[in-house]
């Protein structure tokens, strides 16, 4: 059986000029992002990270100890991506700019909102809270002057891109 095939929408990653406020809902949603940071060797080192995005930056809270921290420190520039799978309506954006070392009470404050966030009620008062509490001192503040964003055009019948499996 010969399938047609699917064409999609898409340029060249296109650069955001600015948020909409589509793409704030977006990322107001508890999701994961990946934030990118290069290593001294010149390798990008990813990695997945809880975010809280305010007033168009994003926190994220990190253990002042950490190679990410390290490799901030050093450049003062990250990038980062979220993303949704939802079949027939994947969709990311990604940010890149420079970042800012929050730390002491500042820090303390945005990482607890970062941790209700994240953690279910329940372990708000236990080991876990305690345990991130403990590890996570500062707060890395993102605020991209670039953004890039893909959408994958919204289909009518999501069955016709997959194909049918034979039990």
């Amino acid at each position: 059986m010969t399938r047609a095939p699917i064409e999609f929408c898409v340029d060249k990653m296109p650069q955001v000029d600015g948020l909409t406020d589509g793409w704030r809902a977006f990322l107001a949603e508890r999701r994961y992002a990946v934030l990118a940071t290069h290593d001294p060797s010149g390798d990008i080192r990813l990695t997945p990270i809880w975010f809280l995005f305010e007033h168009d930056r994003f926190h994220f809270a990190s253990s002042s100890r950490s190679r990410k921290v390290k490799n901030i420190e050093r450049s003062l520039f990250a990038s980062v991506v979220v993303d949704s799978r939802e079949p027939g309506r994947e969709r990311w954006i990604s940010g890149s700019g420079p970042v800012e070392v929050v730390r002491d009470a500042a820090a303390e404050t945005l990482n607890a909102r970062l941790r209700r966030r994240y953690l279910a009620p329940e372990a708000l008062e236990g080991p876990i809270e305690a345990a991130l509490a403990a590890s996570d001192d500062i707060t890395l503040r993102l605020a991209p002057t670039t953004w890039r964003s893909w959408s994958a055009p919204v289909v009518e019948s999501l069955e016709r891109l997959f194909l049918s499996v034979e039990l």
